[in-house]
């Protein structure tokens, strides 16, 4: 019996909706040679992560591994699964496969961030395949909500692998590459040992509409608009900015595109050969001479990103343009769970400039890029894959695909960011547990879930800061009283007297009874302020502020 196995490792996007990295290897244990399937990043929030700019993968297993990393290969340009490609790049340092609108985007992030991008090699799709190590891997196209997005076919010695990335079953996406069941089907012919597939729609009872309907009903309704609309969507969906701006054409209304992504993302598909027709668009200084009822503006900010363009609308003007009263707002976009304050915020204010305001509950003008239940079940019986391993999903995702998978006759395994799955017998099994986590780019550093940088950022938003700041003389004695200054707290407390007036009084208090040990002694004086400080402000306003300390000491 061979001593090698196969093995599957999720370090992200499973038991999570985004940050996706997942590690496939074969040989001996712990001399595995790994590939990279992905690594994306997450977004912050201001109520877990305020001030974080991206949450990334925890990469120390296989930074530590690094030696062993034949390739990364990138299923498609989704932030979720590109975005920390640059980021991480200097810690792996191993060469990168994507076929070419991935590309494009991977080498203009490795480039801004000081990288080398010919570390990006452009791949063909399949049955074009890439050597690397033990395996070798394949882009097969699939399509979804962004151009030229594949699954991987992952041949090794133990068995093919089939990796679905995102995916939907669609025959008429417009833009990019169709949904080809007989390509899949001729894939899958020889045997399929694992099907790693996408989870997030898995509760979705219907079977996924295509592209190709939206196009007619933002038509209708932009006809029937007075003034000038806005649309906003995923500017990664190329296909739906197209279908917005082509409706807008035969509508009447020139075209205009405003946020950064949105421009680039139509560049790099023109670039790449995705987009070979688009309609003309003009520039928004030129845009505030024609009428608004000729307008139609394409914006980024679909999920209430405060600096996007569709929020600084909501705030006033964008590039000189600014909505009015009779106007008309579209989200041709579905609301990711844990974004929907920002968009209600820009919805509501919207509503106060008198603008009309569109979303899709009524089903009419987005579709989902993934695949709901009737679609997955239609994706494993074309596989027949004997493992089925559910990703891209939370737990309760995961776990409801593992069912469907055991009800018709597969074996189905979850495996949670951090489970190492060996696959290499005739039922997967758990071959050991792996320590998992987050990074956080901060501005331009990246920290650790648990430096505590985050945590007390929280801890200063929750309730405040106070700094003390105490001069001790050559004696051991204070040196006049002590200051403080606040940040993010009431000024008066309970006593109707100034906060900072009472802390300075009950610290010169203490200090007036403080034994000689605690005053020579600088961390046990710094420990009782902060009590002293904390218990006043307790009292006074309710809140125990963080507290810093400073001690200066003349000799």
């Amino acid at each position: 019996m061979s001593s090698e196995r196969l093995i599957y490792l999720p370090l992200g996007g499973a038991g999570e909706i985004g940050m996706n990295c997942y590690v496939y290897g074969y040989g001996k244990p712990e001399k595995e040679r790994l590939i990279v399937v992905d690594i994306g990043v997450a977004f912050p929030d201001m109520d877990s992560t305020p001030g974080v700019d991206l949450i990334l993968p925890d990469i120390s297993w296989l930074e530590e591994r690094r030696d062993r990393i034949e390739a990364v290969f990138i299923t498609h340009a989704h932030e979720d699964h590109i975005g920390a490609i640059a980021h991480t790049y200097g810690r792996l340092e191993a060469p990168i496969f994507a076929r070419a609108f991935t590309a494009n985007h991977a080498k203009r992030k490795m480039a801004e961030n000081g990288h080398p991008a010919d570390a990006v090699t452009v791949v063909e799709a399949w049955p074009d395949q890439v050597e690397a190590g033990p395996f070798k891997v394949g882009f097969l196209p699939i399509s979804h909500s962004i151009p030229e997005s594949s699954g991987l076919v992952i041949d090794s010695p133990k068995g093919r692998v089939i990796h679905s990335g995102d995916f939907k079953l669609d025959r008429t996406p417009l833009v990019g590459e169709a949904w080809d069941p007989e390509l899949w089907g001729e894939v899958s012919k020889g045997g399929v040992k694992a099907l790693v597939c996408d989870s997030t729609n898995v509760f979705s009872p219907h079977a996924g509409r295509s592209e190709v309907t939206v196009g007619p009903e933002i038509e209708k309704m932009m006809n029937a608009a007075t003034g000038m609309v806005v649309a906003t969507t995923f500017a990664s969906n190329v296909a739906r900015v197209k279908t917005l701006a082509e409706a807008g054409e035969r509508a009447g209304r020139s075209i205009v595109l405003l946020g950064r992504a949105m421009k680039r993302m139509v560049e790099a598909s023109i670039e790449s050969g995705v987009l070979t027709e688009f309609p003309q668009v003009v520039a928004p200084e030129d845009a505030r001479s024609i009428p608004r009822e000729n307008l139609l503006l394409l914006v980024t900010g679909s999920q209430g990103e405060r600096r996007a363009a569709s929020a600084q609308l909501a705030r006033g003007k964008y590039m000189g343009l600014e909505m009015k009263k009779g106007d008309t707002f579209l989200f041709s976009s579905k609301t990711i769970p844990g974004n929907e304050r920002g968009v209600i915020q820009i919805m509501n204010a919207f509503s106060e400039m008198g603008v009309d305001i569109v979303d899709d509950n009524s089903g009419h003008y987005h579709v989902s890029g993934h695949a709901n239940r009737p679609d997955l079940e239609e994706m494993h019986a074309i596989v027949k894959p004997q493992i089925l391993v559910p990703m891209h999903g939370e737990h309760r995702h995961l776990r409801e695909h593992t069912k469907i998978a055991d009800a018709k006759g597969m074996q189905g395994i979850l495996a949670v960011n951090g489970m190492m799955i060996d696959l290499s017998g005739n039922e997967p099994k758990v071959a050991e547990y792996v320590e998992t986590g987050r990074t956080y780019l901060d501005g331009s550093v990246q920290i650790g879930a648990l430096d505590g940088v985050v945590r007390d950022r929280i801890r200063m938003a929750l309730n405040g800061h106070v700094v003390v700041t105490l001069i001790i003389d050559e004696q051991d004695e204070p040196l006049g009283d002590p200051w403080c200054e606040t940040m993010g707290i009431a000024e008066t407390g309970s006593s109707n007297a100034p906060l900072v007036e009472i802390l300075e009084a009950d610290l010169s208090q203490f200090l007036g009874r403080a034994d000689p040990k605690t005053m020579r002694d600088d961390e046990a004086l710094e420990q009782a302020l902060r009590r002293t400080v904390r218990k006043t402000a307790q009292d006074e306003i309710g809140k125990k502020p963080e507290v810093t300390v400073i001690i200066s000491r003349l000799t």
